[in-house]
Formats: structure tokens, C-alpha cells, sequence
């Protein structure tokens, strides 16, 4: 890595705006940057069984932080490489910004969604170590294991934790049913990505 490299602090987001980062590029000029830039993530990824290169790819934007992802992934359409690595990075990241909140939510949602709960594979009790140790494991499993899977078990989170602010969160009122509502159409994605990536579509 050049020593000239200028870092900067990652930047942090909440459960409610992780999903609502604007890039700060016109789509149409970075198009074809964002899938050649999340085509090599994801080439080298899995074809590399070196886990300090995967422990750096998971946690990447922990020092990088999330503006340059969010510059060249985040207006790429959900159901593209681009789109769901910019989910799952973000995904990732709001689960770190705010472990305890994610991990009541998750707690509160999880009996409504039994299945849902399943296909996440939070450890019991899901509490805020386990809620970020799901997401690391997520997002390592889509370097090292099925890619689907991954995008298949950040979705169920997502349905869960959706059902549990509905539940916990009633002071809110229409901000909570918002904010369950990005974590919906989120799980939504993420699975349309999943079974695009089964079908050799997802580029």
C-alpha cells in the first residue's frame, strides 16, 4: 500500500439511514466503474483462501470508512453485484454503529419470525456481541462460502429486526414503521440478489 495514502475516519451510520447514503457521483458516469470495482472484489475474494486477505475484505470500510463504497455502489440498482456488496458492507456497518439497539430489535422480532430467525443464525441470545459477530460472519461467508447464502442471511436479519421495531418502538409512531419498512424492501434486495446470483444474472 503507498505510504502517500491519505486515511480518513470511517463514517459511522445508524439502523435507520444506513441504506440512505447518496453517492456523491452521477450514476451514469460511475456505472461501469461500480461493477468493474465490485467484480474484482468479489473475484478476488473468492479465489483467495488467505484469511487475512478475507479478515481485510470484512473489515474494510472499519478504516476506509464508507463514503468511497457509498460514491461507486451506492445508486447502483439493488439487484446488481455493486448494489448488494453496498448492502452488505452497510448492513455491516450499522449493525457496528449501534450493536445494542440492532440486537433488541432482533431479540423482539425473532419469535414472530421463527424461520427468518433460522436462516439469520444469530447465536442465543442475540445480544449486541452476537448480533456483530453475525455480521462479520455473513460477510465473511461471502468470500469463503455460498454468496447467496449470505445475501439470504442478512435478509432474514433484516426481516426480523424489521418486526422488532415495529414492537419495540410504537413512541416512534410513523418513523418506526418507516424505518421497518428500509429494512423490508432491503430483505426484499438482498434475496432478489441472492436468487439472481443462483441464476448467473447478478453482474
Amino acid at each position: 500500500m503507498s505510504e502517500r495514502r491519505q486515511h480518513h475516519s470511517p463514517v459511522k451510520f445508524s439502523p435507520e439511514v444506513f441504506d440512505q447514503q447518496e453517492g456523491g457521483m452521477d450514476p451514469a458516469l460511475v456505472a461501469e466503474v461500480a461493477h468493474i470495482t465490485a467484480a474484482a472484489v468479489v473475484s478476488r475474494g473468492r479465489s483467495i483462501e488467505d484469511p487475512e486477505v478475507h479478515r481485510r475484505l470484512v473489515e474494510f470500510t472499519d478504516t476506509e470508512g464508507l463514503d468511497g463504497l457509498a460514491a461507486l455502489w451506492s445508486d447502483a440498482p439493488p439487484v446488481s453485484l455493486p448494489g448488494a456488496l453496498w448492502r452488505l458492507y452497510a448492513l455491516r456497518s450499522s449493525v457496528r454503529a449501534d450493536p445494542v439497539r440492532m440486537s433488541r430489535w432482533f431479540t423482539a422480532g425473532r419469535s414472530t419470525a421463527q424461520v427468518s430467525n433460522v436462516v439469520a443464525g444469530v447465536a442465543d441470545p442475540p445480544g449486541a456481541e452476537e448480533i456483530q459477530t453475525m455480521a462479520n460472519t455473513v460477510l465473511h461467508g461471502a468470500w469463503r462460502g455460498d454468496f447467496d447464502v449470505a445475501l439470504e442471511r442478512f435478509a432474514a436479519f433484516c426481516r426480523v429486526a424489521a418486526l422488532g421495531r415495529i414492537r419495540l418502538e410504537d413512541h416512534e409512531g410513523l418513523e418506526a414503521v418507516r424505518g421497518a419498512r428500509k429494512l423490508e424492501h432491503t430483505a426484499e434486495d438482498l434475496e432478489a440478489a441472492a436468487r439472481a446470483w443462483r441464476a448467473g444474472t447478478l453482474d
